[in-house]
């Protein structure tokens, strides 16, 4: 990990350069703000507030991305209030122990590493939902607990991911069929939200157990199976009938009608039927048999 400690104070910067190399890290020292500004990019900016007639913005606009820590004499507007506002990240007030320091650093890198993560996951969820549109949400009607019955799992999935990001809530991800004990008492953590997914899996004293032990959660189901009856709150959500995996198997009426619909307006009936090897009679009754209405 590079770091860069710009201080005019050089006994002091060199005494934490020393001290921070000896258990790994890399470090340079600027001693005004000019030498702070060259185009090198560092993990860590150890930023003294104390940089007698310089200022230190540019430093902290330049390394805006780094890991930016104050120095500080004592603390103030100028020294700790302002700098935060600009971007700094966290300030320590000398004189401090360097485990103190490197506990910071350790923290705050942490926290930067699991924004990042948390940003690559959010794209991820975003990109792979996408073609799961649900319906319009309204979190104040919905009560709980809920059950939702859908013929793609993925439905309900953006629903509650959908739904949480409305109400600015966490929740805990639990897929049914791996449901043990230990995860049974995790019902009771800090989450507001329980999803448990596939409970098309678990028997009805299961879900029983699961309705007990979240009373003062908000718990969320879904299932597949559109027969599953139990004293919950419940919504439908129909997979669209256009969008199936192709490691799915469909039925030849399921696929057909798929394929009416996805291309009917590419390719004329000539050429469609004779793709699907039908005639064209066949394929207007399948029309009239799929309500299917053709664009004109």
């Amino acid at each position: 990990m590079r770091v860069l400690i710009v201080d005019n104070e050089i006994y002091l910067a060199g005494s934490i350069a020393t001290k921070l190399a000896d258990i790994g890290y890399e470090c340079d020292i600027a001693r005004n703000v000019k030498e702070a500004l060259k185009d090198e990019k560092y993990d860590v900016v150890l930023l003294s507030t104390t940089l007698s007639g310089q200022d230190f913005y540019p430093v902290i606009e330049k390394h805006k991305g780094s890991i930016i820590i104050l120095l500080i004499a004592y603390i103030s507007n100028d020294t700790v209030s302002k700098p935060m506002l600009a971007g700094a990240s966290d300030y320590i007030q000398k004189p401090f122990m360097i485990e103190e320091l490197v506990r910071k650093i350790n923290h705050l890198s942490e926290h930067k590493n699991m924004q990042n993560m948390l940003v690559a996951y959010q794209t991820y969820i975003q990109n792979a939902l996408k073609c799961y549109k649900t319906q319009d949400i309204d979190p104040k009607k919905l009560k709980f607990p809920l059950l939702i019955k859908t013929n793609k799992t993925e439905y309900a999935d953006s629903f509650v991911f959908e739904l949480t990001k409305q109400t600015k809530g966490s929740f805990k991800y639990i897929i049914a069929q791996n449901l043990t004990q230990t995860q049974k008492e995790l019902i009771s953590s800090e989450c507001e939200y329980i999803y448990i997914s596939e409970a098309q899996n678990l028997n009805q004293n299961e879900i029983e157990k699961l309705l007990n032990l979240s009373q003062r959660k908000k718990l969320i189901l879904s299932s597949t199976n559109f027969n599953l009856n139990i004293k919950t709150e419940s919504i439908e959500i129909l997979a669209n009938e256009s969008h199936f995996s192709i490691d799915e198997i469909a039925t030849i009426d399921d696929y057909i009608k798929h394929i009416i619909n996805m291309y009917q307006d590419k390719y004329p009936d000539t050429e469609l039927s004779k793709r699907l090897g039908i005639s064209r009679k066949s394929l207007w009754e399948k029309r009239k048999k799929y309500e299917i209405t053709k664009k004109k």
